[in-house]
């Protein structure tokens, strides 16, 4: 049974409907990215997944639950984490401050002092401003600082919502390093990402969304190879 599936997943905004009907299935372990341009259902999607909107039809199935509909902190609390688009720091907050509320609903205070530890660890350079504001960080050292408060919780299922958006390319090889090196770690996570070729580099599987509709899927690397897909999102 897969960690998360979407079922005939339908979303609408007024009588627009954004998403069509989609199936998309997140096993455990794996990195699995959804791809498209602006306007393809992928942020849409997310939303859906973590409560934030309410599908208009099918299903969305965690761990074998249906979580349909289910509120967003019932969502949060039953293991998935979200980075948003735009990131969601806290500005008034330090870089301490803004990691401790990624484990606002944890009690064990050792284990989260250990997880800080783990955050600084992949993200040298907010430990050396732990102290300072979140609103005075870059926008790469505000991603680095969304996924560290993402992580937090420990989450089971990652969601990521555009990573790489605004970041300068050097910054961008690094988000996608650490990407990559949580994954390494076992941590489930579904990625959507404008950027075709890092998405597929670093996931097993993708999916391709056009106008709210699966167009294509498979196999990471068969995708990268896919004549339609190289056409359309990778330049060539």
């Amino acid at each position: 049974m897969p960690l998360l599936a979407l079922e005939n997943l339908q979303v609408s905004y007024g009588g627009i409907k954004a998403v069509k009907g989609i199936d998309v299935t997140v096993e455990q372990g794996e990195l699995v990215c959804l791809i498209g341009a602006n306007g393809a259902g992928k942020t849409t999607t997310l939303k859906a997944i973590t409560g934030l909107i309410h599908p208009a039809g099918g299903r969305v199935v965690y761990g074998g639950e249906d979580i349909s509909g289910r509120k967003t902190f019932e969502i949060a609390r039953k293991g998935l984490a979200l980075v948003p688009e735009g990131r969601g720091v806290f500005p008034q907050l330090t870089i301490e401050e803004n990691l401790l509320m990624g484990a606002y609903s944890r009690d064990d205070k050792p284990q989260v002092a250990a997880d800080v530890d783990r955050v600084f660890g992949l993200f040298a350079r907010l430990k050396e401003r732990r102290g300072q504001t979140a609103g005075t960080l870059s926008g790469g050292e505000q991603q680095m600082l969304a996924i560290g408060r993402a992580m937090m919780s420990r989450p089971k299922l990652l969601l990521l919502d555009e990573p790489s958006m605004g970041l300068a390319p050097l910054m961008v090889e690094k988000i996608f390093e650490v990407i990559r090196g949580i994954a390494a770690e076992g941590v489930t996570m579904l990625l959507v990402e404008q950027n075709a070729r890092l998405a597929l580099e670093a996931s097993h599987r993708g999916y391709v969304l056009e106008g709210g509709l699966v167009t294509l899927s498979g196999e990471a690397r068969s995708l990268l190879g896919n004549p339609q897909v190289r056409q359309a999102y990778l330049g060539e």
